[in-house]
Parts: C-alpha cells; structure tokens; sequence
C-alpha cells in the first residue's frame, strides 16, 4: 500500500524519517519539494561529482575504476549536453523495516530532457541519497540546489521483511557524502 501524505508527516515528524522534513509543499519560483499528496519531492544539496574523462578513461562498475570525479560546490549546475553528474539529497532519510522506497524524477526536469536515477532505498537504509542525473538533451541544463529534483514513493508491505538493508549491513548505509559505485572494498 503507497503510503499518504499523514503517515510521511507522522513517520518524520516523530521518527525522523526524512531531515529536514518541508510538512507543505514548497514552490512558486523553484523547482517544488516537500511533502505531496502520495510521496515527498526531495532536493538535491549543493554538492556535485563530475565526471573527468581523460583520453584512456573507461567506466567499470564493478572496479570503480578508469575514470575520476571532481567535486563541485555550487547553487546552479550547469549540466553539459549528453553528460551525467552524480549529486545528493539535502534529506537524510530513515526507512522504516515495513517500507520501500521508490523514487522517481521531477516532471520539470523530465520536461528538459534530464533523467534522474535513484535505487530503491531497502527497508531500513539509511542515509543521504546518491542521485545520478543525466542531461539527455543537445543542450547544457541548470540544476538548482535545495529545489526539488525527485519524488519519493513510500510503499508500505503487509508484513516485515525477513532480512533489511541494516541486518545485510549493506554497504551503502548511513552514507553522509556522494558515493560512487563499490563492488568490492572500503566506503570513500
């Protein structure tokens, strides 16, 4: 069951689901974020990770490997046309063990082209979320920090689940920066 506007102010407000928690929804000359109807608009901070590709430069997933990021700390990012960006949320989020999390970009953006990208975040993940975004358009888009960039669906299950994201101790929990790709090894 997607779960209403009165369960996510009720699960932030005395749990700390989501900090810093916009009970209304925020807009008239930003991007919209804060609570909706079925969901909450997270923002993206104003922290960055670009990709710099050199002439030998390759992506592996599994190596994280081949290819460097460079940190930007910005209000507007501009992004290059066909590029990605790693950004992440102004919101730590606290999953409850009987919910996931699925989250899906803003129509705003979607309307220029920009795709967001977001895992689902497990029952009992928690942290800053990792956002890959990408410009699919021929030309440069602006991203702006702490304006909305996803909507998050929260989807509540019958029963708890058997083994969480925590009880895996999974390697992205509790994440406090961008983190790229880890397949094997230590957290950045």
């Amino acid at each position: 069951m997607v779960k209403n506007d009165k369960w996510i102010k009720k699960m932030s407000e005395e749990r700390g689901m989501l900090e810093p928690f916009e009970s209304g929804q925020v807009s008239g000359g930003v991007v919209s974020y804060g609570i909706s109807s079925y969901g909450y608009d997270m923002r993206i901070s104003n922290i960055f990770k670009a990709p710099v590709f050199g002439k030998d430069s390759y992506i592996d997933p599994k190596s994280g490997g081949g290819i460097e990021y460079e940190e930007i700390i910005t209000d507007v990012l501009e992004l290059k046309p066909n590029s990605f960006v790693l950004a992440r949320s102004l919101e730590y989020f606290r999953i409850p063990r009987d919910v996931l999390a699925i989250v899906t970009g803003k129509s705003t953006y979607a309307r220029c082209g920009v795709l967001v990208n977001v895992t689902p975040l497990e029952p009992e993940w928690e942290g800053y979320v990792t956002i890959c975004i990408v410009n699919t358009s021929p030309l440069p888009v602006r991203l702006y920090a702490d304006e909305g960039i996803g909507q998050v669906v929260f989807i509540g299950a019958d029963e708890v689940c058997e083994t969480s994201y925590a009880d895996k101790k999974g390697k992205y929990q509790a994440q406090k920066s961008i983190q790229t790709g880890i397949v094997q090894g230590d957290r950045e």
